[in-house]
């Protein structure tokens, strides 16, 4: 039991978030960028990643025209009561890639947002799973909306969990 604190509940653990002002992000996001460019910015350390990236740790790992891909080491701190990864962890990651891959498209001064997401979990994702990767790629992509796909696999091909969105694309300001 040299392991337990008071309460019997085991070592606590912590985790520190450092990120930066959100609203510079927002700047950089809206800027003169192509959605291509700004990807590939916050991949390459020019940009800043979002504060939700931070949170959660997904890192941007390749973005081509119509595709994306994220990675996600999965820790303890992204469990659900069950001591594995919170469906909403994984449903972020592929709601974030897909979203991406749209946005890989679209020029200077457009953006997108999801508009509805469906995702089916096929195997539960855990710290031992290793590194997971999110996959997306358009399905098509029309003025107003965008429908893609996104995968969720292990370093062994294994299938986690995949999804399809659809994302509305509208002007900013």
């Amino acid at each position: 039991m040299d392991n337990l604190d008071d309460s019997g509940r085991g070592m606590k653990r912590k985790k520190t978030i450092v990120w930066d002002d959100p609203q510079i992000n927002k700047r950089d996001a809206v800027s003169s960028l192509s959605g291509l460019y700004y990807l590939r910015s916050i991949r390459d350390g020019k940009i800043s990643p979002p504060p939700a990236a931070k949170l959660i740790g997904y890192q941007i790992k390749e973005v081509d025209h119509g595709f994306a891909a994220f990675e996600l080491q999965p820790g303890e701190h992204h469990y659900n009561p069950f001591a594995t990864v919170h469906g909403g962890i994984l449903s972020t990651l592929l709601d974030t890639t897909m979203t991406a891959a749209v946005i890989t498209t679209l020029p200077q001064h457009i953006t997108c947002s999801t508009v509805e997401i469906k995702v089916n979990f096929i195997k539960p994702v855990s710290a031992e799973s290793k590194l997971v990767r999110c996959e997306a790629k358009i399905i098509h992509i029309g003025r107003k909306l965008a429908t893609v796909e996104g995968r969720i696999k292990g370093i062994n091909d294994e299938l986690y969990a995949h999804g399809v969105s659809t994302c509305l694309i509208f002007k900013v300001n």
